[in-house]
């Protein structure tokens, strides 16, 4: 039987789902550039399901563009912010927690002439808006910082940094990739200028994301140059069945929202109660978010942990723990000992989790410890 943890990794596709994006594959396949009425019906198709994401985020549909990925929208939003405000200076705060997806793209930029201040976080990954309000310097073009963490489920003060950078040209970018339809927020409350989504983490299909640009960029720099798609930003043939699929998605977490959110962290609770049953098991972070929980074995390492419980059908992430020996980026950001970094796994909940799955995690963590010396 498969007991699977991973959602932070990605989702299972729901059948209406699927289905959403078969029908528009097989029925709705017209070009939504072309003239004729099954290319005027994909347009329409199209538009109404941007109607439905951008409901969801709660801004224009017009200030929401859709991208191939989160990893396409965060590089999107960095520079073309940093073009937007390329008189303003070259200075950038960010924090030293992000996805890869931000971090790679600031060291491209630091070989570009540009200074990156990373901010680091306490022991539990919380990092304070007073952080930023130390970093910002007359020539900052830009603060990235993402809604969510996706190794331990801590929420940052993006409202909080909003509200420090108002009054200000310094633009504010947010990485909600692992926020959305999970913690309570709109485009408006948020504040933020530029904020990544993407489908996969919803039960939505690989493949496709979205980009809000506000208002504070009226003239943004197009990502692509072609045939004028996405008002003349990101040319190129749109993927009508991804983009029906992510509205889809969007739409069945939407109708059953706090009883989903609600559910997931009842089972993120549920988890703790059982894990703190191992001995020497150790919680890291802080999670907020209702469906990330980050926890580690100390000594015994995250790799060996994920294979052994593949073993038993059991799908978690060692992606927040080590790489060819290393913790992770964000586990040494937070200073933790080593031998706690080494020994580090995700666990993450969605709609289909039940107690079943934190039942055979709990035991088969159990196991693993009691029959497997740690590292020394």
């Amino acid at each position: 039987m498969l007991h699977y943890l991973d959602y932070a990794a990605t989702t299972p596709v729901p059948p209406a789902v699927a289905e959403a994006m078969v029908e528009t594959l097989t029925k709705g396949f017209g070009n939504p550039s072309s003239q004729y009425d099954l290319g005027r019906a994909a347009k329409a198709a199209m538009d109404g399901h941007r109607r439905t994401i951008a409901a969801a985020l709660g801004c224009p549909p017009e200030r929401l563009f859709f991208t191939s990925c989160g990893t396409e929208g965060d590089n999107w939003a960095i520079r073309a912010a940093l073009w937007h405000n390329r008189r303003l200076g070259k200075h950038i705060i960010t924090t030293a927690v992000e996805h890869s997806a931000v971090l790679q793209c600031m060291k491209d930029l630091e070989q570009q002439g540009y200074a990156v201040t990373y901010l680091k976080p306490d022991g539990q990954n919380r990092i304070a808006p007073e952080q930023v309000a130390e970093a910002l310097r007359p020539d900052t073009a830009l603060v990235s910082m993402m809604l969510v963490n996706n190794e331990t489920g801590t929420c940052y003060p993006v409202e909080e940094v909003a509200a420090l950078l108002r009054g200000r040209e310094t633009l504010l970018h947010t990485d909600a990739v692992q926020g959305f339809l999970k913690v309570p927020f709109t485009a408006k409350s948020l504040g933020a200028d530029l904020i990544t989504l993407s489908a996969h983490k919803i039960g939505g299909p690989k493949g496709i994301g979205a980009l809000y640009i506000g208002e504070g960029l009226p003239h943004p720099r197009p990502l692509l140059f072609g045939g004028g798609q996405e008002q003349g930003l990101r040319s190129g043939t749109e993927a009508t069945a991804q983009i029906a699929g992510f509205a889809k998605a969007v739409e069945l977490r939407r109708s059953h929202l706090e009883e989903i959110n609600g559910r997931m962290a009842s089972l993120r609770d549920y988890a703790v109660e059982r894990l703190q049953e191992i001995p020497t098991l150790e919680f890291i972070g802080r999670a907020d978010a209702p469906h990330i929980l980050s926890l580690s074995l100390p000594g015994y390492p995250s790799q060996n942990i994920v294979n052994d419980l593949s073993s038993k059908g059991i799908c978690v992430s060692a992606g927040s723990a080590c790489h060819q020996g290393k913790a992770s980026h964000v586990l040494t950001a937070m200073g933790l000992p080593k031998k706690v970094a080494a020994g580090t796994i995700r666990i993450s909940f969605g709609p289909e989790t039940t107690r079943a799955d934190i039942d055979a995690l709990a035991d088969a963590l159990r196991e693993h410890q009691e029959r497997r010396f740690p590292m020394l």
